[in-house]
């Protein structure tokens, strides 16, 4: 009896780890409000960790997110995600259109993150998209909503 159970549970597990994910680490570009540099790494079957470095207004911004990932529409390799995280950003105020001319600006605030992605199962490459809201706490406060595509090379 227990040797059953404990070969059904491996084999739940089993199915359950390659049905959940479709790649481990993905690195490419982000197009969008915000352009730049994506890398998204797998630490579990249904979350991610994914790092942004974008750039705008002649500045740059960081960005971590936490994310959980979802089965979308029953499609295989769909994914749909929703997540939360963190951003700084280094601008200078003359180029932007918040700003006061000559000024520096650092900015902190929160993230929430919603997209959806396919990764294709011929070639190494995942698409996605997402809405991506914004608060800056410090800085230039106020709510940004960032909307972008993009583009990875999985492995």
């Amino acid at each position: 009896m227990k040797r059953t159970l404990i070969t059904l549970v491996v084999i739940f597990l089993t199915v359950s780890f390659i049905n959940a994910q479709e790649y481990r680490t993905g690195i490419g570009v982000r197009a969008g409000n915000f352009s730049g540099l994506t890398i998204k790494h797998f630490n579990s079957q249904r979350t991610a960790v994914e790092g942004l470095i974008t750039t705008r207004w002649q500045g740059f911004q960081a960005t971590l997110l936490y994310e959980v990932h979802n089965r979308a529409f029953d499609v295989d390799h769909l994914n749909w995600y929703y997540g939360v995280g963190a951003h700084v950003g280094f601008y200078n105020g003359s180029h932007t259109y918040w700003g006061n001319y000559g000024r520096a600006y650092t900015i902190f605030g929160i993230d929430g993150i919603l997209g959806i992605e396919y990764s294709f199962d011929e070639i190494p490459v995942n698409i996605g998209i997402d809405w991506k809201p914004v608060l800056n706490l410090i800085g230039y406060s106020g709510f940004w909503s960032e909307g972008a595509f993009s583009i990875r090379y999985i492995f």
